[in-house]
């Protein structure tokens, strides 16, 4: 008897040591454990626990400076049920959020609030379309995301002093909002423009996993030649310049 009570009581010393240990985990375990993971991403100067920590320097794989994090992870995480709130600051990226994971491939995010400066150079997958600059800033009430596609939306975004930045100019496009909406993974979104910009209009976006469709009429208001010519390439012109626009891609909507 004294022997197991021996064993037991050396059990239960491990046991509190590991729930110690996970209670006060350091973040910056944490951070080595999971940096495969983190796609070529880093995260340095990391501080405080892995429930309640920062780090004050975020960068991506080209080493390009995305701010700094700070995040509070609920201790229920213990328990599987992980609930995250997130921070970012950064020079053109602030971003707030929380997330709860509802399953190993759905997300469930609240009250997203976000800044983005475009035309850094970890935009580069923009340059597609030429290189969008401005800011957008994004309110999200709820985004639940399945495999990464949102299946429920409910948000704004507004584009302030946008522009594109083509090879040799720069197209003033004014100041814009949208609405998105989505459910059961069906996207619909609705965009202006508002003030008194070189280009006015309306239009909306709706599309799925299968195929999109983009609708607008848009108005160009002013002498910028850059600018009519880039719509041109748009849409269909009509007899007073305006242009009516009508994408799609995917399968048929």
């Amino acid at each position: 008897m004294t022997y197991l009570r021996k064993i037991l009581l050396g059990f239960g010393v491990v046991l509190l040591a590991v729930a110690v240990l996970l209670w006060f985990f350091p973040a910056r375990w944490a951070v080595a454990l999971i940096a495969p993971q983190l796609h070529g991403m880093q995260l340095q100067q990391v501080t405080g626990s892995v429930w309640q920590g920062n780090a004050g320097q975020w960068r991506d794989r080209e080493g390009h400076d995305l701010g700094r994090v700070q995040w509070q992870l609920s201790r229920r995480a213990l328990w599987g049920d992980v609930r995250l709130q997130i921070d970012i600051a950064g020079p053109q990226l602030d971003f707030s959020g929380n997330v709860r994971r509802i399953s190993s491939d759905t997300y469930d995010w609240r009250n997203v609030r976000a800044r983005v400066a475009l035309g850094a150079p970890w935009q580069s997958w923009l340059t597609s379309i030429g290189t969008p600059r401005g800011e957008v800033q994004l309110s999200v009430d709820r985004a639940l995301l399945q495999n990464g596609w949102p299946m429920d939306l409910q948000g704004t975004a507004h584009w302030r002093n946008a522009t594109i930045q083509g090879a040799n100019d720069e197209v003033a496009l004014g100041d814009w909002q949208l609405q998105a909406q989505a459910r059961d993974g069906w996207i619909k979104a609705q965009f202006r423009s508002y003030g008194d910009g070189p280009l006015r209009g309306h239009g909306h976006l709706q599309g799925n996993l299968l195929g999109w469709r983009l609708q607008a009429t848009l108005q160009p208001h002013g002498p910028d030649r850059a600018l009519r010519q880039l719509l041109h390439r748009w849409g269909t012109v009509g007899a007073d310049s305006t242009v009516h626009v009508d994408r799609r891609g995917g399968l048929a909507i």
